[in-house]
């Protein structure tokens, strides 16, 4: 069932997060997509986060097309022009690509070519607008496309901030809503209160909204994305509980589980990823019995 479908039903949806390998050998990435196989709704493939160089969202999604499975491409402005990005787009929904999650994407300065020159010809809106143009059939230069590509799209929000920036960013997801986006993920979530409580901010939007459980592998890790990612939300009872475990690997597998089954009641569906060990989100799906 396509991602646009499922959107309009009443499901609970789970989209699980793999990064492309940094290089040409699939076969990991390839398992990792496997053992998602029902189990989760669609796979979102990031564009080089964090900056670091890998094999592209584009020609990874392929990949995964070929094998059957639903995926959700990721495109950014960082390193491309409009020609390009509207060149990708294009592709994409002819390689039958139709999911795609629009994102800033991360500054050169934090990845591993920090001497690229970082290209934003087109921000957030702009690459918005410049998809709502390819689906009426025109390019950005007002030339008529040959065929009109139809895509369900996605945006980011960051739903664990505060006081006016919330109010900013809420009005910037308005905007994107009005631009098109039909779904929203967010940055690392584990205060199911807080984010019931930006839902019920956000609930005359009628958009789903996606918080993203990401596996916790020490609590350093998450003391870091607590403290240095803005929007990331991780309450201390969830870093107690993961210092305390003598397994760490298994804890963050049951944190992650229980988070997941939490915002079953809040929220439509959640955005499951991992840095390293992206083996371990399909135990985390079994866990959470979805």
């Amino acid at each position: 069932m396509a991602l646009e479908t499922m959107l309009g039903q009443d499901i609970f949806l789970v989209i699980a997060e793999l990064e492309p390998p940094k290089g040409v050998d699939t076969a990991v990435f390839i398992a990792h997509a496997d053992s998602l196989r029902g189990r989760a709704h669609a796979v979102l493939v990031p564009e080089m986060s964090g900056a670091i160089m890998r094999m592209s969202s584009l020609g990874a999604s392929c990949l995964l097309k070929q094998k059957g499975i639903d995926t959700i491409l990721t495109v950014n402005c960082r390193d491309r022009n409009r020609l390009a990005l509207q060149a990708d787009m294009l592709s994409a929904f002819a390689l039958g690509l139709e999911n795609v999650l629009v994102v800033e994407g991360d500054q050169v300065a934090s990845g591993d070519h920090i001497d690229a020159r970082q290209v934003n010809d087109l921000d957030v809106m702009g690459m918005l607008e410049t998809l709502k143009k390819l689906q009426k059939g025109i390019d950005l230069a007002g030339n008529e496309l040959t065929g009109i590509p139809r895509f369900c799209i996605g945006g980011e929000v960051n739903a664990g901030l505060k006081g006016s920036a919330l109010e900013v960013e809420i009005m910037g997801m308005e905007k994107k809503i009005k631009a098109g986006v039909q779904y929203f993920v967010t940055p690392t979530m584990y205060e199911p209160d807080f984010f019931a409580a930006f839902m019920k901010r956000v609930s005359p939007f009628k958009v789903p909204v996606f918080p993203r459980v990401t596996l916790l592998n020490s609590v350093g890790m998450a003391r870091f994305m607590s403290r240095h990612l803005d929007g990331v939300l991780i309450p201390e009872d969830v870093l107690d509980r993961l210092g305390r475990a003598p397994d760490k690997t298994k804890e963050g597998i049951a944190i992650a589980a229980d988070a997941v089954k939490t915002f079953r009641g809040i929220s439509r569906g959640v955005l499951l990823a991992a840095i390293g060990g992206q083996e371990r989100l399909a135990m985390v799906m079994d866990q959470a019995g979805t």
